[in-house]
C-alpha cells in the first residue's frame, strides 16, 4: 500500500472517531432529557451522563482521534492536514440530519458547502 495513502488514514481516523464521538453524544444525551435546573440535579444529571455507556464510548472516540491526530501531525504540516477537518462539518450536517432527524436548513447546506469549497482551496494550496 502506498505510504502517503496510509498516512491520510490517520486524517481519515481523527475524522471518523470525531464525528461518531459528535453522533453519540447527542443521541445518548438527547434520551435523558433536558437539563435540569437546580444545581444539585444539574450535576446527578451530569454524573448520570458520564457513566452511560454509550458516552463512555464517545469520550473514548475523542481520546483515540486525538491519538490519531497526534499521528497525523507527525506526517504532516498543520496548514495542510488541519483544513481537512473541516470535513467534520459536512459528514456531522449529513449524519445527524440522517440518524438523528434533526432539520437541516438552506442556509446551513450553503454555509457546509462554502467550508468544503475552502477545504479543497486550502488543501490545494
Amino acid at each position: 500500500m502506498n505510504s502517503r495513502f496510509t498516512d491520510y488514514l490517520y486524517i481519515v481516523a481523527t475524522i471518523g472517531f470525531t464525528v461518531y464521538g459528535q453522533l453519540i453524544l447527542k443521541w445518548r444525551i438527547a434520551k435523558f432529557g433536558p437539563l435540569p435546573a437546580d444545581t444539585a440535579n444539574k450535576l446527578k444529571f451530569l454524573f448520570s451522563l458520564l457513566f452511560d455507556p454509550a458516552i463512555f464510548s464517545g469520550f473514548a472516540a475523542a481520546f483515540i482521534a486525538s491519538l490519531a491526530w497526534m499521528a497525523t501531525m507527525t506526517k504532516f504540516d498543520l496548514n495542510h492536514a488541519y483544513p481537512f477537518m473541516s470535513l467534520n462539518f459536512a459528514i456531522v450536517l449529513f449524519l445527524s440530519s440522517w440518524l438523528l432527524s434533526e432539520p437541516v436548513s438552506a442556509q446551513k447546506f450553503f454555509g457546509v458547502a462554502l467550508i468544503m469549497a475552502g477545504t479543497v482551496v486550502a488543501a490545494r494550496g
